[in-house]
């Protein structure tokens, strides 16, 4: 998935080496399983306020497809082949026994590659209740074709054969989506409009509320080969969809920090990385009284032991506060669509 540039990860390394060694345990409490119809009271300060706290897995079965999408027709290497062959099998057993531990039902997005090539394992996660939902145009779509690198017959002949491919295998319309890498095209939205889908995870508009996906603006590109006056023009302005998105981040994404090339570092102490992610979770959970934490996994990366122990942490560092609730994706569109949780109202840009 990503195309992180190698002076983000030395940043990365030099920031948190200078403050991990300072870092404090917090102190547990249990944490609630309450559902949104008998919500945890939280006392802070003198007032009395309830935090409802949307927690969830989104988990990219990318496993061969990841590395078949060459986008030039080059031969896969066999080695990065057999690391996708493990994503799928090894890495799928290892979380599905975690999230079944810990009681969590995940959101899988499962590329149609993956789909046809590992039935007996896709199988699994959705006989153990799992979410699943259509592959993205590119990145978890059939190979990994990344939807900006597409037109847009491409890309809609890529979405009909998924989405037709997913839902005889469930015996129903899935309802999610997320793009490769996170880079849609500008017809992708109005293309999930067309196909029914109700929620998305592949933009950053905000990183913790929920909102209602923006239509793609009008951006002009810099071109310093002809007069300024061509691109000199601001933004057109935002219009909403129907979608609701769940923020995509890639703060909370194991694939930079974890995944051997192809856009990952590979080598990033466990420590760290765990240390990002409960840094945000806790400004999160100062700062708003509501919010969703959605993270992003991959088998072939996240079934790792290093990376699978970070995660026991994660989730044990999560529940140890008042108001928290894993779901799938679905369940945290149905709570945004029927007002039952807050969100963000995405707004920008002027009429042209």
């Amino acid at each position: 998935m990503f195309e992180m540039r190698v002076s983000g990860c030395l940043f990365f390394i030099c920031y948190f080496s200078l403050s991990f060694f300072g870092h404090t345990t917090l102190a547990s409490h249990p944490r609630s399983h309450k559902n949104f119809n008998n919500q945890t009271t939280v006392n802070m300060g003198s007032s009395t306020r309830q935090k409802r706290v949307l927690c969830g897995y989104g988990i990219d079965l990318d496993a061969v497809s990841a590395w078949a999408n060459t986008g030039d027709g080059t031969s896969a290497n066999p080695s990065d082949v057999s690391r996708g062959i493990y994503g799928a099998t090894v890495g799928v057993d290892r979380l599905l026994s975690f999230l079944d531990k810990h009681h969590i039902k995940a959101t899988w997005f499962v590329p149609t590659h993956s789909l046809q090539s590992f039935p007996k394992q896709v199988t699994k996660i959705r006989d153990g209740g799992h979410e699943m939902q259509v592959p993205s145009l590119g990145l978890h779509c059939y190979t990994h074709e990344h939807m900006s690198a597409l037109n847009a017959t491409q890309e809609e002949d890529i979405l009909s054969r998924s989405f037709d491919e997913l839902s005889k295998f469930l015996k129903k319309a899935p309802s999610g989506w997320t793009a490769p890498g996170w880079k849609p095209s500008s017809h992708t939205v109005q293309l999930l409009e067309k196909y029914g889908i109700k929620y998305d995870h592949s933009f950053m508009h905000h990183d913790s509320q929920m909102y209602r996906l923006p239509y793609p603006p009008t951006v002009k590109a810099t071109d310093v080969t002809k007069s300024p006056s061509t691109w000199m023009q601001p933004m057109s302005k935002l219009h909403a969809s129907s979608i609701v998105e769940i923020p995509a981040n890639w703060h909370l994404d194991d694939w930079p920090a974890f995944n051997v090339g192809n856009g990952g570092n590979g080598f990033i102490d466990p420590d760290l990385v765990f240390k990002l992610w409960t840094e945000q979770f806790d400004f999160y959970y100062q700062e708003y009284d509501s919010f969703v934490f959605p993270i992003t996994v991959h088998p072939q990366v996240s079934g790792k032991p290093h990376v699978l122990r970070m995660h026991e942490r994660l989730v044990k560092h999560i529940n140890s506060h008042e108001g928290v609730e894993w779901m799938t994706m679905d369940e945290m569109s149905d709570q945004y669509n029927s007002g039952q949780i807050s969100g963000h109202v995405v707004e920008g840009g002027v009429d042209l």
